[in-house]
């Protein structure tokens, strides 16, 4: 027959399960007939406690009333210290990068042979195994994984990344220097076509928060998303406030949406991450010069895509379009036609301070200006 188990190796497999059966049974009894129990079973089965979500949105009022300057590696730290204290389960860690990825909150302790209560994994220099330990933990269930290296570094993490998608599991990747912005550390850590690549595969969230306010959105659509993996992508530069007034809906739930509008538009600005505020800038320059421009921030193309087609078209409009994004601009083609424009990078990186770096390559609020001048024409 196709399968067929001979008998006598039947009865050897029901007999080593029944070995445990008398722990299990008494195991089940406790579980069962406590709060605790009741509690445990809720986090195996990967819920969130629902006071989460307010506890985000008080972090993010927070934000709007005292804005400031940041990078949003750090203001990722900033919303972990919400997330780690709202949500039990969370167990973070990093491939030898903790202090640049800013992973490790303040109540976060070590996990160690000795401190096996710790929610703390210092991995090593082992991307690729940290990403599969992450995968295994997710499997297992009770304990929500996230992980931090550079975004350039996802190359080495990419077969595991893979697999979270493909087997739909909440392992969360925090993937900082996020762009040409980390500057002297040159074009081998650059990434400049990897939020391409992350974004090609299927089942995978990827996010590319613009401040503050937008790393604490995206990091409460990780939390809350058990059926997929995220990537969230984050600058080593500090990036100016974008998001200023307080709402408690998670905007970034939509994947792109209407940060900054005009009264019928002439052209679109589209933009994610550190390139928001260049997009902002060019925004008030045409301003001065009556050229009415949209600015859209797009932390989520997988999100927006999601999104009913009637959203979709009123957030984009029919005005000519220009993309702002320091990355190859494969991937764009949700949001732009093949009369827009793009800014962002057709080559490899260079060494150099950041700011000289963005100059150099043309990614500034003048080229997006110049480029919507031509467009809104």
């Amino acid at each position: 027959s196709p399968f067929h188990v001979p008998d006598e190796i039947l009865a050897l497999w029901r007999a080593a399960g029944a070995r445990g059966r008398a722990e299990r049974d008494a195991w089940s009894a406790r579980l069962g007939g406590s709060p605790k129990g009741a509690r445990f079973a809720a986090a195996a089965a990967g819920a969130v406690d629902p006071s989460f979500d307010a506890e985000i949105a008080a972090h993010k009022r927070g934000l709007v009333d005292d804005p400031k300057k940041i990078a949003t590696r750090k203001a990722s730290q900033l919303a972990l210290d919400v997330v780690n204290g709202a949500v039990p389960q969370t167990i973070g860690g990093s491939a030898d990068l903790t202090g640049s990825n800013n992973t490790q909150t303040k109540d976060l302790t070590d996990f160690t042979p000795q401190n096996r209560s710790g929610r703390y994994i210092r991995y090593g220099v082992r991307e690729h195994g940290m990403a599969a330990a992450m995968n295994g933990i997710a499997l297992h269930g009770g304990l929500i994984p996230y992980g931090g290296t550079f975004l350039v570094f996802t190359d080495y993490c990419r077969p595991s990344i893979r697999l979270s998608a493909l087997m739909g599991v909440r392992a969360i990747y925090v993937m900082t220097h996020d762009s040409i912005g980390l500057g002297e550390d040159g074009p081998t850590h650059q990434p400049v076509e990897h939020l391409a690549s992350l974004r090609a595969i299927p089942g995978l969230c990827v996010y590319r928060p613009a401040d503050a306010v937008e790393t604490a959105e995206c990091w409460q659509l990780a939390i809350n998303d058990a059926a997929r993996p995220s990537v969230i992508s984050l600058t080593r530069q500090g990036v100016e406030p974008a998001r200023l007034t307080h709402t408690d809906d998670n905007l970034c739930a939509r994947g792109a949406y209407i940060l900054a509008d005009a009264p019928d538009p002439q052209v679109v600005l589209i933009a994610t991450g550190s390139e928001i505020g260049l997009a902002l800038a060019a925004q008030n320059t045409l301003a001065c010069e009556a050229i009415r421009a949209r600015v859209v921030s797009a932390p989520s193309f997988e999100l927006f895509a999601e999104q009913p087609a009637d959203y979709r078209e009123a957030v984009l409009g029919a005005a000519p379009r220009v993309g702002v994004e320091a990355a190859v601009r494969q991937g764009w083609d949700q949001f732009l036609r093949p009369d827009d424009d793009f800014i962002g990078m057709a080559a490899f990186g260079a060494s150099g301070p950041g700011a000289k770096v963005y100059e150099h390559f043309g990614i500034t609020a003048s080229a997006v200006a110049d480029a919507a001048r031509a467009l809104a024409k």
